[in-house]
């Protein structure tokens, strides 16, 4: 499957377990199939906007907020794409301090 399913299955998964959620009990919230919440987490299937939906609502996540920071151009470097994706993840705060650490890093070996 491509990157954008997989980035879209990852933050749900992270948002369902924020709430100490099993695939069971927000699929039955959703209204959607324990099966299906499994392979749409694991990138394997691709969502309809419905279910998306769905899904969202039952999680109080807004959609808007599952769409953030999600880059439909490919890097030519996989490595750098990844690093990217999980970046954005972080809270801002967070995201200072990997990049304070990067830079630390970067310091030291030169």
């Amino acid at each position: 499957m491509s990157n954008i399913t997989k980035i879209i299955g990852e933050r749900l998964r992270a948002k369902r377990m924020e709430h100490g959620w099993s695939q069971e009990y927000t699929a039955e919230k959703a209204g959607l199939h324990p099966t299906y919440i499994g392979q749409l987490e694991r990138g394997e299937k691709n969502a309809t906007l419905e279910s998306v939906e769905k899904i969202c609502i039952a999680l109080q996540y807004p959609m808007e907020h599952l769409f953030v920071h999600i880059v439909t151009t490919n890097f030519e470097d996989p490595v750098a794409s990844e690093c990217y994706q999980i970046i954005c993840q972080q809270s801002l705060q967070d995201q200072k301090k990997l990049l304070f650490i990067l830079k630390k890093i970067i310091e030291y070996k030169y």
